[in-house]
């Protein structure tokens, strides 16, 4: 059914008021705030304390929530995240996924190794302690399973997302056992998040990757998006285990995330 096209222009008129004041927005965030928060991550400051984090981890996180917010993302966060190292994994979206979950938690990412070539976010995971990883290639992979284990060993905390890749925002794809490996060797928990965007998911598709669709072509078009909601969901975490059983934790993971998703 064609739209009507006085509700398309005024869509359109929205849409033009938006950028017209987010994208000044985005550029203070990004010539001031970008400066300060990479200043707050230099040593003799970044590791102090602030109540329970260092304060380079709470910079990151401020300047994380602070870039949704100017998306339009209304953060909500349901449950806690664990303390100590833990293995988070969630379902995968769009790139907005680490930025909504670093402004809850600092963790280090494991990410594909395209993303160091996107702008601006590309830089950011670079200094965000990501861990990045050829596809298809294994020896890159034993690399980062080695780093991920070595990280979690030495106290911090890795974030992944166990279907390898963002898909069209309508299913959660199956979990990948082997990136559980980790955890069972470091003897971490494995803390499932559910990611929901819209109210009650309505809006995973808009917020996803379209078909064919570029980063810089997502960025943009999400920029001028309404303002929506984004839930993150930290669920029941799940024991360490032995690795044996990685292929159970990723199937527990799996299903507490889908049963967020489909309520």
């Amino acid at each position: 059914m064609a739209q009507h096209p006085h509700r398309a222009r005024a869509g359109g008129l929205a849409r033009s008021l938006r950028y017209l004041y987010r994208l000044p927005l985005l550029l203070l965030h990004l010539l001031v705030s970008l400066p300060l928060c990479l200043l707050c991550q230099a040593p003799v400051l970044g590791r102090r304390r602030w109540g329970q984090e260092t304060v380079a981890d709470r910079a990151v996180r401020a300047w994380s929530a602070g870039l949704m917010w100017i998306f339009g993302f209304r953060l909500r966060r349901v449950g806690a995240p664990l303390p100590g190292p833990t293995l988070f994994v969630a379902n995968h979206v769009s790139w907005v996924d680490i930025e909504v979950l670093h402004s809850q938690r600092m963790m280090g990412f494991v990410a594909k190794r395209e993303i160091a070539g996107w702008p601006v976010v590309g830089w950011l995971a670079a200094r965000g302690q990501t861990i990045f990883h050829q596809r298809g290639n294994s020896d890159s992979l034993n690399g980062v399973m080695e780093e991920m284990r070595r990280r979690l060993e030495s106290g911090r905390s890795v974030g992944v997302f166990p279907e390898g890749r963002t898909r069209d925002g309508r299913e959660v794809g199956p979990f990948h056992a082997r990136i559980f490996q980790a955890a069972v060797e470091a003897q971490v928990p494995v803390q499932p998040v559910a990611l929901r965007y819209g109210e009650g998911g309505g809006a995973q598709t808009v917020v996803a990757f379209g078909p064919g669709e570029s980063f810089v072509a997502n960025f943009f078009r999400l920029l001028g998006e309404p303002a929506r909601v984004a839930e993150v969901h930290f669920l029941e975490p799940i024991p360490p285990g032995n690795v044996e059983g990685r292929r159970r934790i990723a199937e527990q993971a799996r299903e507490r995330i889908v049963a967020v998703m489909g309520r």
